[in-house]
């Protein structure tokens, strides 16, 4: 599924949904199968409007019908919709979403306020977020999959500010870089850690 067909299924997804009406329709439903003119009456809403809904919900395959006598009964698909939910609604395909949102807006207005333009911190940030994002540019500064003496960690720290140790603790406290006990080496943790602590980010802090 391409971003558009899957960003325009998940719209009808909760359009379908949407509706305060709808979702007792689904309610309704999911206790057991019902004409229109019982929803109707249960709803206290016409039949046209009952059967309008019931199309909205069919669009998107979350209910059927089937002749029952004169009438047709509508059943809420339970495999359509728990299907639907594990496919629209994953947590791989919910990120494509945002996949043309410039992400990194943030942190280059922060940089942007705090740095000086040879790259020098101004001055420690008091809202954790900013600083954090600070450091997320530092960290750039290390190379993937090398490992650094404290030395080393310091002499590049210090391109950015004379308190080499506060970017070194806090870069270890945050999750980007990591070190051995005791006194041993640094290294800079990239993927998975990094997305944890935009996730943790708290906003207004």
């Amino acid at each position: 599924m391409n971003e558009n067909s899957y960003v325009e299924e998940l719209l009808a997804f909760f359009k379908a949904l949407s509706d305060p009406n709808r979702l007792k329709i689904v309610a309704l439903l999911a206790k057991e199968a019902l004409s229109v003119e019982q929803l109707a009456e249960i709803l206290g809403l016409s039949s046209s409007t009952v059967s309008h809904h019931l199309s909205r919900l069919a669009k998107v395959k979350l209910v059927d019908a089937r002749a029952e006598g004169y009438y047709s009964v509508y059943q809420l698909r339970f495999d359509a919709l728990k299907e639907m939910a594990q496919r629209v609604l994953s947590q791989e395909m919910l990120p494509t979403v945002a996949a043309a949102v410039d992400a990194d807006a943030y942190d280059r207005k922060v940089l942007k306020t705090f740095l000086s333009p040879d790259g020098r911190l101004l001055a420690f940030p008091a809202q954790q977020k900013k600083e954090q994002a600070i450091l997320r540019h530092i960290n750039q500064a290390f190379e993937r999959n090398r490992r650094y003496s404290e030395k080393e960690v310091n002499e590049i720290l210090l391109r950015f500010s004379d308190d080499s140790a506060r970017l070194r603790r806090n870069l270890v406290e945050y999750g980007l870089m990591a070190r051995e006990g005791g006194g041993g080496a640094y290294w800079r943790v990239d993927g998975d850690s990094q997305a944890e602590l935009r996730k943790e980010e708290l906003p207004g802090e």
